[in-house]
């Protein structure tokens, strides 16, 4: 494992597009399947780095509490699956995620979002913006600090409720990407 921060892309930054496969239901899945009206979080993780086991349930919480609000949520995972047999789509779908998780195989998508490490996390707003790039929270794996979301969620319910962002993001660290 190498401990790798995300790159931090400049704010406005506009979200590239996409067509992957989500490996939940094994149909193509475009930027604007998932893009909500108000905005849309991009999460770049993986099945075996522990930064995003760390998260897991977290993760799967934070779906069920931004539902139905207007805000898209996608996770993507574009690690090497050959080389790190863990994140084959077929143990992605194992995933209890209960927004898109898509394979992105040519890596291709990643690399147009600058995306460095799992996880990575890009919110972007109603006119697919960036608006947020940054951490979860300051919890990681083994520092004793809870689970709690708190740089990300803060940053979605101000742009839900079309408040000011606060600019002091800090970066994501994690597993590097696993680039072929």
């Amino acid at each position: 494992m190498s401990l790798t921060p995300s790159y931090m892309v400049e704010l406005g930054f506009s979200a590239p597009a996409f067509e992957l496969t989500n490996v939940f239901s094994g149909l193509p899945t475009k930027l604007q399947d998932v893009a909500g009206e108000k905005g849309l979080l991009v999460m770049f993780i993986c099945n075996h780095c522990p930064f995003v086991i760390h998260l897991e349930q977290a993760l799967v919480a934070l779906g069920k509490e931004f539902y139905g609000t207007g805000l898209g949520i996608v996770a993507i995972s574009a690690n090497d699956a050959e080389n790190y047999p863990q994140d084959r789509p077929e143990l992605m779908a194992e995933k209890p995620y209960g927004f898109p998780y898509l394979y992105d195989e040519s890596q291709e998508v990643a690399k147009a979002y600058k995306a460095e490490c799992t996880p990575d996390f890009f919110l972007f707003d109603g006119d697919l913006k960036c608006v947020y790039r940054g951490r979860f929270d300051d919890s990681k794996p083994g520092n004793g600090k809870p689970v709690s979301g708190s740089d990300l969620r803060e940053a979605m319910t101000a742009l839900l409720k079309g408040k000011p962002i606060n600019q002091n993001q800090q970066p994501s660290m994690g597993c590097n990407i696993k680039w072929r």
